[in-house]
């Protein structure tokens, strides 16, 4: 249910409201199978540790019939929490026996995500997946396309999209309150990947400096990494790979740029109305081969929508800042998204933000709350699920975000600026780059 602030209002002035608001939204179906919102769903739970752990304890109300996991750690821990869940090792096993399952999180690393989500979808059951959505631009098409032809409930983990803040941003820039907005620069501090020297000893963390590791380690009993590679070329296990150190290796991951982007730049997506860009340019250290940078920067040039201003968005990470920021015009936060406009510009981050300068808007009045508070991120695609209410992550909105970011990390391992036309998915000024939008995948292992 609804928080009592937002109980009187009707289904049709909810999606009203929300469209006015330039927040992503899409009904669904409800299942049939569920008699009320009161209904619980039955869920199978695939990635069982870790984030799988955390978005299982979000959704515990409901009855929790099946948890996948390749590390039987995991699964033994989570059967432990719901005994009356089956149990497997391989999701595919999983889905020869869904007749039961009304719903699926999917919560494993990236590289599985969409093997992982298709095949719910196929069978036309919702899916709650973690984000980055996929692990190429190429996947995330394919998943955004596959959502749109079943029209069932589904949402990206973007928890953050459900916070107060970020809905009060949305409303001050579509509000006006610093002019139409043609620059917005986002940075994030988090230095996921190969390093420097000199930021290895800054973020001690020299152990991903070096190249693939040559030496083979047996995996831990517990483990089967056969399964944990998947789609991915095979190689040998090593614990450069696992604990979890994945996400800074292309085969699996993207670093920081696909993982963080999903909820930084998810902000001006949303308030800004994006949709795919036009051209991609990133700068930063060589690219490496295997692993993605700690360290880099992306410009990303959108065009005019509707009666929208084109926008510029600057993309930074590790040790990148926007000059305003390095030259102190701004507060030196750690994370943040500046909006610039005509009239003035907005900084925010995850939990606070600023309308700058400060003293050019003491007296400016807010406009009124438009977008209503969220009954959690979660709980929204669990409410959808049961009444075909909308979420406001769906992947027909997270679908294109996750396309963006990937492109940014594109041009930067093509070490080009790129032309993206969206609609034929080809990059006609540089062909060469269009060999990292997606993969072959390893024998046995295909999406269809």
């Amino acid at each position: 249910m609804f928080p009592k602030k937002s109980r009187t209002l009707s289904r049709k002035r909810f999606l009203q409201r929300m469209a006015f608001s330039g927040a992503a939204v899409a009904a669904f179906p409800a299942i049939v199978r569920s008699q009320s919102p009161n209904s619980k769903l039955n869920l199978a739970i695939i990635g069982a540790g870790g984030r799988g752990g955390s978005n299982a304890g979000a959704m515990k109300g409901e009855n929790i019939v099946a948890l996948c996991d390749v590390n039987a750690l995991n699964l033994q821990a989570a059967s432990a929490k719901y005994p009356g869940a089956r149990t497997y090792k391989d999701f595919r096993k999983l889905y020869d026996q869904s007749g039961d399952i009304d719903a699926v999180v999917v919560s494993t690393p990236e590289h599985i995500h969409a093997f992982a989500t298709l095949p719910a979808l196929q069978m036309r059951k919702p899916v709650y997946c973690e984000k980055p959505l996929t692990h190429n631009v190429r996947e995330a098409r394919l998943i955004t396309e596959a959502a749109r032809q079943v029209g069932v409930a589904t949402q990206m983990g973007t928890q953050i999209h459900a916070g107060d803040n970020y809905r009060r941003v949305v409303e001050l820039v579509q509000a006006g309150a610093i002019g139409p907005v043609r620059d917005v620069h986002v940075w994030t501090s988090r230095a996921w990947g190969w390093q420097t020297e000199s930021e290895a000893t800054e973020h001690r963390d020299i152990a991903h400096t070096r190249e693939r590791p040559r030496e083979e380690m047996q995996p831990p009993a517990h483990l089967d990494w056969d399964l944990w590679i998947g789609p991915a070329p095979w190689r040998p296990f090593h614990t450069d790979y696992l604990p979890p150190k994945w996400y800074r290796w292309w085969d699996f991951g993207n670093g920081t740029m696909s993982d963080l982007g999903s909820h930084f730049n998810d902000l001006p997506c949303w308030a800004l109305q994006l949709d795919a860009p036009k051209l991609i340019e990133a700068d930063g250290p060589p690219p490496h081969p295997e692993i993605a940078p700690a360290s880099m920067k992306v410009r990303y040039e959108y065009g005019a929508r509707g009666d929208r201003v084109p926008v510029t968005l600057h993309w930074y990470q590790g040790t990148y800042k926007p000059p305003l920021w390095t030259d102190g015009s701004i507060p030196k936060w750690g994370n943040g998204i500046l909006f610039i406009g005509d009239r003035g510009m907005l900084l925010a981050d995850y939990g606070k933000h600023v309308l700058l300068p400060e003293e050019q808007f003491a007296d400016y009045i807010r406009p009124a709350n438009s977008i209503p508070a969220s009954i959690g991120h979660h709980q929204e695609w669990l409410h959808a699920c049961k009444t075909g209410d909308p979420t406001t992550c769906p992947f027909s909105y997270a679908g294109p975000l996750t396309e963006a970011n990937h492109l940014g990390n594109v041009a930067y391992r093509a070490g080009t600026k790129i032309l993206w036309d969206s609609k034929t998915m080809r990059i006609p000024n540089a062909p060469k780059a269009e060999q990292y939008l997606g993969r072959t995948y390893r024998k046995g292992w295909c999406l269809g």
